[in-house]
């Protein structure tokens, strides 16, 4: 008797050095770190226990891949033309010589990544692999939404959000916050949490589901809200919400520029 294929599991970190506003970023310095280290590391800490699985940085810069080599860090070389870092981690999956049943895109520039968010995205796809996509959202406190919305007044298309299904499934995600709130005077009388989830611009993808998204044409409301991931659902595809909590921990996306470095290190520091 053949037994099952065990799940491959594959979580690839793009990393390029030439950034126009931050060349070099992932070896910039944060903490005494290069900024790539320490995001394999969140991913190798994820990958713990796991095994059927492959963490490897993808670059197509020999300054990037020498680095790696002298820090042992697994490695893909890509191409300079992927556009994406979607193309980026597609090339570098295609080349292992186990193909991937899932495959997590992990951005190189953003440090600050749990490594249990990601554990959490993988636990998600191996307990129901008919999910296309799966992707992390927080629950917000209503400070933390009372601070959405102050930041909204003067930089509107910052921070997304997203309202789920019974099962977590993505209805729809928006650079408005929704749903809104009708009785929201009532509610905040009832706890702390508000019922708005921020969504986290991490994604895990199916294999098949991945090839298929990359040869979708850019969509309506994907354009409108400026929404990679609207696309996916505009085109009838299963996204995934797992909630994460941060829980007090430094929260910053990725690090675009000298000036985001300095707030890194501000972050890493607690001040």
């Amino acid at each position: 008797m053949v037994g099952k294929k065990m799940t491959h599991i594959a979580i690839i970190i793009p990393a390029r050095y030439a950034s126009t506003r931050f060349p070099g970023k992932p070896l910039a310095v944060l903490g005494g770190k290069p900024i790539l280290n320490r995001v394999y590391e969140n991913a190798i800490e994820a990958a713990s226990g796991l095994s059927n699985i492959t963490v490897a940085v993808a670059t197509d810069d020999d300054r990037i891949s020498s680095h790696c080599e002298k820090d042992h860090i697994n490695y893909l070389m890509t191409s300079p033309d992927c556009h994406t870092g979607s193309d980026r981690v597609i090339e570098a999956a295609a080349q292992l010589k186990d193909q991937p049943d899932f495959v997590l895109n992990m951005q190189g520039d953003a440090p600050f990544t749990p490594a249990d968010f990601i554990r959490a995205m993988i636990d998600e796809y191996l307990a129901d692999s008919s999910v296309d996509i799966v992707t992390p959202v927080t629950q917000m406190s209503w400070a933390q939404l009372d601070k959405l919305r102050e930041d909204k007044k003067t930089t509107p298309f910052s921070g997304t959000t997203a309202v789920l299904d019974l099962a977590r499934n993505a209805l729809w995600f928006s650079k408005n916050i929704i749903p809104g709130i009708r009785k929201e005077k009532e509610m905040r009388e009832k706890g702390d949490l508000s019922p708005v989830y921020r969504h986290i611009g991490l994604y895990g993808y199916k294999w098949s589901a991945l090839q298929k998204y990359k040869t979708l044409a850019p969509s309506f409301y994907e354009e409108l809200e400026g929404l990679e991931q609207l696309r996916a659902l505009e085109n009838g595809m299963k996204i995934r919400a797992v909630i994460v909590d941060y829980k007090g921990r430094p929260s910053m996306s990725g690090i675009d520029s000298p000036e985001d470095l300095e707030r890194a290190e501000k972050l890493l520091a607690g001040s």
